[in-house]
């Protein structure tokens, strides 16, 4: 059964489900529009990455207070409360000046997000009865879909024909009409699911300190390398272990730890949280580099792109539900290990595939590779989520949904961050120190060193699907 049994979970569901959609048609629209946005501020790669690198950052550090607060605020209200900031972020980035302006507006937005992200898949799992959570979560991933799907599309064409402010005010309407609905006519109707937990246990202050500088100083050494004095990176990353080292130790002796080691212990638990992290990271990887592919090498007009890049989510969309079904066919323990193993396989042979890609690629020869990528990423996710849900103790609920949505957002984090950092670094090397704003077509120097770095970029990323696909199969 489920934690409180609800007569009408498909409204709850729908809610949870417009929030996915609103949270990654945003990405992947602002994925698409890197490129115009990179030549709208004149900026650089790494400068033009912090657009999607702060929403990403802002939400990985935040996950988890949020999944804490849930249990205290009751989970409905930090997903509507969430679904409010979003919207107002959204509309303060069709608004900004500047490029730093827009990255601070990203942030609030990233906010918003978070708090939709950490409250949702709690609230999946506290209105259906545990047969039917995998069809619930591989409904999400349609939802996942058609946002992703989306995104490109509508982006491209509002790229076409309007300013790429236009892109952030396109969720602003629907996000705040799902507020108000929300708040004053659903959550009166079932008062269990919005009663706040009775639990005084105090908040991890010093866990989010450490928890806070560590990531952000990971993030900010891969991005500014080559800016910083060649005795800060070593600096750096001894620092880095020093906190990693200081995080370990609050963690263990907290009342209410930001990151509960415990859970830890059961193996398939910690393998779940890993192997989530690894797929995520892949998939953004490419999300990120192939907008810059399209644009610059195969100097595709941005309607195209969105065209393109839809291939990925049309395949999550179609998968999804299948995996879903199943997982619950198969049950926990062998649909978790046995589908998503073969989705993380997938995932590593669509970015093998990914290395061959050149100058003389066509759009076809694109979107199938896309097209793998997304069905692996669909096999793999579903189960994946549902097998750790469906394990837990139900006072554990709220944290390890808020702690699946941290790994899943280190990932993309992770894999913004890895392609900024290989892609620059092999392309800069290549072509004598220059930035990808320097880039120009007409330079067959610069063409051999772009496909290169993308193949060297994509196939790291193939090694890193490959170690998930192994530690999938170990559950």
């Amino acid at each position: 059964m489920s934690l409180h049994p609800s007569p009408r979970p498909w409204l709850f569901f729908l809610l949870v489900a417009i929030g996915v959609f609103l949270a990654t048609m945003d990405s992947s629209m602002v994925n698409v529009a890197l490129p115009t946005l990179m030549r709208s501020f004149d900026a650089t790669l790494a400068q033009t990455g912090w657009v999607a690198l702060i929403y990403l950052l802002t939400i990985t550090l935040t996950l988890l207070i949020w999944g804490r607060l849930a249990d205290r605020l009751g989970t409905p209200r930090i997903y509507l409360l969430g679904m409010l900031l979003f919207t107002a972020g959204s509309a303060a980035c069709s608004l900004a000046t500047t490029l730093s302006m827009l990255i601070f507006c990203r942030f609030v937005q990233a906010l918003g997000a978070s708090m939709m992200m950490s409250a949702g898949p709690a609230i999946i799992k506290m209105v259906f009865p545990i047969h039917q959570l995998g069809r619930a979560l591989g409904m999400i991933g349609i939802a996942t879909s058609i946002g992703l799907m989306s995104g490109p599309v509508i982006g491209g064409l509002l790229l076409q024909f309007f300013s790429w402010r236009v892109l952030f005010l396109v969720t602003v309407p629907l996000s705040l009409s799902c507020f108000v609905i929300g708040w004053f006519r659903l959550l009166p109707d079932i008062p269990a699911l919005s009663t706040p937990s009775s639990k005084k246990a105090g908040f991890d202050w010093a866990g989010l300190l450490i928890w806070t500088l560590l990531i952000s100083l990971i993030v900010l050494l891969s991005t500014h390398h080559r800016l910083l004095p060649g005795w800060i990176l070593p600096a750096g990353i001894v620092l880095v272990g020093v906190l990693l080292f200081l995080f370990r130790k609050i963690e263990q002796k907290a009342a209410a730890p930001l990151l509960p080691f415990v859970l830890f212990k059961e193996r398939p638990y910690g393998i779940a949280m890993l192997c989530a992290a690894l797929s995520f990271t892949a998939l953004f990887v490419v999300l990120f580099l192939l907008p810059f592919y399209l644009d610059h090498l195969l100097r595709l007009p941005v309607r195209r792109i969105g065209l393109v890049m839809m291939a990925a989510p049309i395949a999550v969309f179609m998968v999804s539900p299948l995996s879903g079904w199943l997982y619950d066919r198969a049950g926990a323990k062998q649909g978790a290990r046995l589908l998503s193993t073969s989705g993380c396989v997938l995932c590593c042979l669509a970015l093998i595939f990914l290395c061959f890609l050149g100058e003389q690629s066509t759009m076809f020869d694109v979107a199938w590779r896309l097209a793998l990528l997304g069905a692996g990423q669909a096999l793999f996710l579903s189960p994946n989520t549902a097998s750790v849900l469906s394990a837990v103790e139900p006072h554990d609920i709220a944290i390890t949904s808020g702690m699946l949505a941290t790994a899943r957002n280190l990932g993309m984090l992770a894999g913004v961050t890895l392609a900024g950092l290989v892609f620059g670094a092999v392309f800069s090397f290549l072509s004598g120190g220059l930035d990808l704003k320097d880039f120009s077509l007409g330079h067959s120097g610069h063409t051999a060193a772009f496909v290169l770095s993308l193949r060297i970029s994509f196939g790291l990323t193939a090694l890193l699907s490959m170690a998930g696909a192994l530690l999938s199969a170990r559950r």
